[in-house]
This record gives C-alpha cells, sequence and structure tokens, in this order.
C-alpha cells in the first residue's frame, strides 16, 4: 500500500496541469521519472514505498499515490529490485489506466517482490536491449547496462524532437556506454549515485558494508563515455547509510571535459530538455 505524504497536489497541480512544450521531466525521487510530451505520459521505474525498515529506511517523502494519477500510456522499468519493479507503485497504472508494463524479462519472473504483479500477461511486454519502442511522440531505445547486483538490466534512451534523454537505472559504467554514446547525441542523462555505507540486514541482525551505486570516479567514467551535455545525479538521498552529498561531485567533474552542465535535483523538481535549468514545484516558487 502506498502512504502518500503530498497528497495529491503533486501529480494533479504540479505534473498533469502543467503546459509542456517539448518533454518535461519530474523527479520522482529514488530513480523513478515522469515523462510527458503535449501527447503522451510515461512513467519510468516509480517507487512509492516506504522502504524495507530496518534494512533500507526511506528519507525522502512519498510524492503521489499512482491512484491519483489519471494520464499515463505506458510504464518501463530497468530491473528487478523492488525500488523500480514495484507492483503498488504502478498497480493503479496498469489497472485503471489501461497502461502497459515494458520491462527485462527477469524483472517479471523474479522481481525481488513477493506478492501480486497486478499486471496481466496481455499487459506485459518483455524488453532487451536492442529493442525499439515508440508510444505516442516518443520513441524508446533499450540498450544494455552494467549493474552487477542485477540479473537482467536495461538501460533507455528516449527521444523526442525535443531531444534525447537517457537513464540506465543504477548500472554503473558500462562498455555499452561508449556505444549509446555514439549511437545517440543526448542531451540529458541521469545516473545513479551514492556512498559506501552499512545496511541492516534483518535475516541474521548483522549490518554489511554496502556500495549500491556509483561513486564520484565511476560517475565520471560513464558521464564520459555517454558524452553527456548535461547530468543530474540521482538515489543520492533516499536510504539512509548510502547517502551522498552531489556537491562534492559537481567539484569532482569540474576537470573533465563532460558534462558541460550539471543538475542537481530533488524530489518533486522537473527538467525540460531543451533548455538547462531545474524548475522547482510551483507551491514553492510562488510562496
Amino acid at each position: 500500500m502506498v502512504h502518500s505524504t503530498w497528497g495529491d497536489w503533486f501529480v494533479r497541480d504540479e505534473v498533469e496541469a502543467a503546459n509542456v512544450d517539448g518533454l518535461s521531466i519530474w523527479y520522482l525521487g529514488c530513480n523513478g521519472y515522469i515523462l510527458r510530451t503535449e501527447e503522451t505520459t510515461l512513467y519510468l521505474d516509480p517507487y512509492f514505498g516506504d522502504g524495507s525498515p530496518p534494512r533500507t529506511i526511506r528519507m525522502i517523502p512519498v510524492p503521489m499515490d499512482a491512484a491519483d494519477a489519471t494520464m499515463c500510456d505506458a510504464v518501463f522499468v530497468t530491473h528487478e529490485h523492488i525500488d523500480h519493479m514495484h507492483p503498488p507503485s504502478y498497480g493503479p497504472l496498469v489497472e485503471d489506466l489501461d497502461a502497459n508494463v515494458y520491462a527485462p524479462n527477469e524483472a517479471f519472473e523474479n522481481p525481488a517482490y513477493d506478492g501480486d504483479l497486478r499486471v496481466s500477461e496481455t499487459d506485459r511486454n518483455v524488453v532487451s536491449p536492442g529493442d525499439d519502442i515508440s508510444i505516442g511522440d516518443l520513441d524508446i531505445h533499450v540498450r544494455s547496462a552494467n549493474d552487477p547486483d542485477s540479473a537482467e538490466p536495461v538501460s533507455y534512451v528516449v527521444e523526442h524532437e525535443s531531444g534525447t534523454f537517457f537513464a540506465p537505472g543504477d548500472s554503473r559504467p558500462a562498455d555499452a556506454f561508449y556505444e549509446i554514446g555514439d549511437e545517440f547525441d543526448i542531451d540529458l542523462g541521469v545516473l545513479a549515485h551514492g556512498t559506501t555505507g552499512n545496511i541492516y540486514h534483518t535475516e541474521d541482525g548483522e549490518t554489511y558494508v554496502t556500495d549500491w551505486y556509483n561513486d564520484g570516479a565511476q560517475v565520471a567514467e560513464a558521464v564520459n563515455a555517454l558524452s553527456l551535455d548535461r547530468f543530474a545525479p540521482v538515489h543520492w538521498d533516499v536510504w539512509r547509510g548510502v547517502e551522498a552529498d552531489p556537491k562534492a561531485l559537481r567539484k569532482y567533474l569540474s576537470s573533465y571535459e563532460y558534462p558541460r552542465v550539471f543538475e542537481t535535483i530533488r524530489i518533486g523538481d522537473r527538467l525540460t530538455l531543451d533548455r538547462p535549468g531545474v524548475i522547482r514545484p510551483k507551491s514553492i516558487r510562488e510562496h
């Protein structure tokens, strides 16, 4: 069950009521996004769960309940982990709005979730690297990723006439990133950034050192392999114990050719492909 700490104002007033020109991307926290054009709405890795305390303790608010959404054409998932393939988060989008789910086979067959997937066989679309999919006015290209904690991760390149967006889930640097950087002129890309920290394991009552996401050196390698003109680190603030500081990452990247633009985003922020800059929620800007 999802408990939105923001009620329904974010999805109602910020996302669905927005006038969009080109492709806009709202950051949902963790590694989730809403992508909207004038005619198409996609959810990518939506996660509105509470974590699994005390193992993973969520440090940021839950911005919405998917049951309050009225616009969604499809849901895309990068891999099988619960904070990416989370049925309570995408379920209402499938059941109420007839959205199909696109995900690797492993995410459907072996999700890190004990319960009903809430998506019928007819609404499941298995993706693999090399696939190209069109949803409305968006072209989604499935490419490889490198997440050593996942059995079958993929990345997504989303093309629109206004620009190109890249989201690789929790991937570390990958040989495929050089190929992706050559194949596409990416205007904006995101990467999971974190630090080595301690995670409590309920199974044996012990705490273990955890290294889930990219450190500064890995971010620099991936950003430059992809030739990302504009880059935003994500996932750095969600779990207690593996939090990171994006300000330090900005300094770390300053000696590299890429990125040309560094964006620091927080949950609820909006980015547009055709121009740099972070658009904060309207309620914050106007008060």
